[in-house]
């Protein structure tokens, strides 16, 4: 995959557990709309979240969708990314939200969350788990080690 959108929370995940690197890693380009980067930036919000989206990255583009489906019953974030991710033709949309996956599923996206991504990632040996998180080690069978 080399383009894909993200509604709020697998950035917000990613960052909080430090694997936010993940992204470039497996994609070329992650867009967000502008209601999932006003989210990042929330009062409420981690502030390791605000400080990643007050200097997104290179690799991180808001786009505005052009158009959005508002018979899709979703949150505005997941709306703004699902209408975004069909317009752009993204490989896949970013969302953990089950509405929000239904929904998108049901508009012909690929979806995938933020477990997905790490695991994603783990295969690609772009996150080694057992270095960063070492209850992980304790918990990986001995036959998949390194």
């Amino acid at each position: 995959m080399s383009v894909v959108v993200s509604d709020t929370s697998p950035l917000h995940y990613l960052i909080l557990c430090g694997a936010e690197s993940i992204l470039p890693s497996l994609f070329r380009q992650v867009v967000i709309p502008p209601t999932v980067f006003r989210e990042l930036q929330q009062p409420n919000t981690p502030p390791p979240v605000r400080q990643w989206a007050a200097s997104l990255p290179t690799w991180v583009a808001v786009q505005t969708p052009k158009t959005v489906n508002l018979k899709l019953d979703v949150d505005a974030g997941e709306l703004e990314a699902i209408c975004l991710a069909q317009e752009i033709h993204a490989d896949a949309v970013l969302m953990d939200d089950r509405a929000g996956r239904s929904a998108a599923i049901h508009c012909g996206l690929a979806v995938v969350g933020t477990i997905g991504l790490l695991e994603q990632a783990a295969a690609r040996d772009s996150l080694n788990c057992r270095l960063r998180w070492p209850a992980c080690a304790r918990q990986t069978p001995a036959s998949t080690r390194n």
